[in-house]
């Protein structure tokens, strides 16, 4: 492909005479890395049955690479990254997500706030995942295109984000309040992508 370089090249020796391989980790891949991704294309043409799964300031390799996995096993449209993000090209988050970070359209380096706008002006309602929603996911049935807004584990997701959006909360019991973000992405996604259980 013009403007881009890929090399592969794989390492390995027989060390001795026990007759135990030696691989060298080496250098699997070579390419280029995309920028920001094609915002533009991520949110166009959106259809009632799209979802989409938004991350805020997920700093997590492996809660990154289970998002993305998450978010390619249930058909999701794009994930939306804003600029407070890990590198969803870590080697680790790669490994994780089994490779569904080179397959899944996604954008990167936005603010969230540009995102929410996007996503509205869109007509995308979106659902924003905290522990202090009134509304439960089992009781809620989308009617359109929707989108998973997760944030941080420990401090969530901002009170004046949350605002902006449609509270919703996973109850559970034994003293947790919430799920890790890769289960909860993998919960919402269930539910959101379910034909039974859409509107």
């Amino acid at each position: 492909m013009a403007g881009r370089r890929r090399r592969l090249l794989r390492q390995s020796a027989c060390a001795g005479p026990d007759r135990r391989l030696s691989a060298s980790p080496g250098i699997l891949a070579l390419g280029e890395k995309p920028e920001g991704g094609q915002r533009a294309a991520a949110i166009s043409r959106v259809a009632a049955d799209d979802v989409f799964v938004v991350a805020a300031g997920i700093g997590n390799h492996d809660n990154m690479g289970g998002l993305f996995r998450n978010a390619a096993a249930f058909g999701a449209r794009a994930v939306l990254l804003d600029d407070r993000c890990c590198d969803p090209f870590y080697r680790k988050a790669i490994r994780v997500s089994v490779g569904a970070v080179l397959r899944t359209p996604m954008t990167t380096g936005e603010p969230l706030e540009a995102i929410l706008d996007r996503l509205h002006a869109a007509g995308v309602e979106v659902l924003a995942f905290t522990p202090s929603a009134r509304e439960t996911l089992a009781g809620f049935r989308r009617q359109g295109p929707v989108a998973v807004l997760l944030g941080t584990e420990g401090p969530g997701l901002p009170t004046s984000v949350i605002a902006r959006c449609r509270p919703v909360g996973i109850p559970m019991k034994g003293g947790f309040d919430s799920l890790n973000v890769a289960a909860t992405s993998a919960v919402a996604l269930h539910h959101l992508t379910s034909p039974a259980l859409s509107g």
